[in-house]
């Protein structure tokens, strides 16, 4: 009988134990979760990086194509105006 009693007062407390965990331990996850996303680990800034090369390399190829269409054209003109026949 002492121990059905003693079962009964202890089985409503697991529940608030484990809230009260949950309570005490938030203020530690919150800060956690906070300098985790204040802070940039190596495979992030790796990856940022990477990322940003590619971008540069990108802008790069697309000025290249740019600036030899702009020679094509010049020298189209030049021959157009070079040209005697014109």
């Amino acid at each position: 009988m002492r121990r059905l009693i003693a079962l009964a007062v202890l089985a409503p407390l697991g529940g608030c134990v484990s809230t009260a965990s949950r309570i005490v331990m938030a203020p530690v996850h919150a800060a956690g979760w906070t300098v985790d996303k204040m802070t940039t680990s190596q495979s992030e800034a790796d990856h940022n990086r990477g990322r940003r090369e590619r971008k540069e390399e990108e802008r790069e190829r697309k000025q290249a194509k740019k600036d030899a269409k702009r020679q094509r054209e010049l020298e189209k003109q030049q021959a157009r105006y070079s040209d005697p026949e014109n």
